[in-house]
């Protein structure tokens, strides 16, 4: 069995077909389709259902996947246990996108300084996708809001947010809002995202019902819009500080314990971290003390 048809397995299983496959890995689709067929019949089993729009997998597809994975996965890390101590080679690190936009951009300065010969890709989503990538090897690691509490990861808080509601600014009352006529209209991310849940969780708390859930892809759309008197949001208060338009918005305190969010960083349990993985740790957590934000204070305004 090689190592290369799982590979391409595994490619055809994340595209969700064939032709989609052969475009990623920049091959032909008779070279892929050759090469799941020979482990098919290799295997003795089936692994795919063609249909109109693509592939789905087979049972035996679906017992397969984890495994090959992993496999691919331990292949990799073969790979950087020979280099490891070299700090070089890819690094994939997953992270929230009010994650990226507050606390990365003084993490990746330091980190690519300290570390060039490594090759950093950065995926940004919400808490549960991130989760799902790292618990499926397709990140090395990912900074999520926790606790995460898995059996399968290690976890450790790296940042601690204090959570806000925002409204636009002429909301002066969150209660007048959250019971207003047809109830609150929540701004948030996709499904997926801690602060959406948790969000819901303190609408609900107050006797609310919210009237919809409109899904954006940036917070800058988020923001804008909740500038705009189109709805509410939840978001850390060092975010909505920065942003370039802080003055059309109003920001609300929760209680201490709905505020409080631990970001933390997850790998999995069963596979050594690497140097460079460490070491970007480490910058995290030195970006995250309060000496490496002294350069925010001269954005920050007065809480609303």
């Amino acid at each position: 069995m090689e190592l290369s048809d799982l590979q391409m397995f595994v490619s055809v299983t994340d595209a969700g077909g064939i032709t989609r496959a052969a475009r990623e890995l920049h091959t032909v689709q008779s070279n892929i389709s050759a090469r799941v067929s020979s482990l098919e019949k290799e295997l003795g089993a089936q692994l795919f259902r063609r249909h109109a729009r693509g592939v789905v997998l087979t049972r035996a597809g679906e017992q397969l996947l984890p495994l090959a994975q992993q496999i691919l996965h331990l292949a990799q890390e073969a790979r950087r246990c020979v280099a490891d101590g070299t700090l070089r080679g890819p690094l994939r690190i997953g992270a929230l996108e009010t994650t990226a936009g507050l606390r990365l951009p003084w993490v990746l300065p330091s980190f690519t300084a300290d570390c060039p010969d490594v090759d950093l890709s950065l995926v940004t989503g919400p808490t549960e996708a991130l989760i799902k990538d790292v618990l499926e090897y397709r990140l090395d690691g990912a900074l999520v809001t926790g606790p995460v509490k898995s059996a399968d990861l290690d976890e450790s808080v790296v940042f601690t947010e204090h959570l806000v509601v925002v409204t636009a600014r002429r909301n002066q009352d969150l209660n007048d809002v959250l019971h207003g006529p047809g109830g609150p209209r929540l701004l948030v991310f996709r499904a997926g995202c801690s602060y959406r849940q948790r969000l819901e969780g303190l609408v609900r708390a107050r006797g609310a019902i919210p009237s919809k859930c409109h899904e954006y892809g940036t917070l800058e759309g988020i923001l804008g819009c909740v500038a705009a008197g189109l709805g509410i949001t939840m978001l850390p208060r060092a975010v909505v500080e920065q942003y370039r338009d802080r003055e059309s918005l109003r920001m609300h305190e929760p209680s201490a314990e709905e505020a409080h969010a631990d970001t933390v960083f997850v790998r999995r349990r069963d596979t050594a971290p690497t140097s460079a993985l460490t070491r970007f740790v480490e910058h995290a957590r030195a970006a995250g003390r309060p000496t490496a934000l002294r350069a925010l204070d001269g954005v920050r305004t007065a809480p609303a």
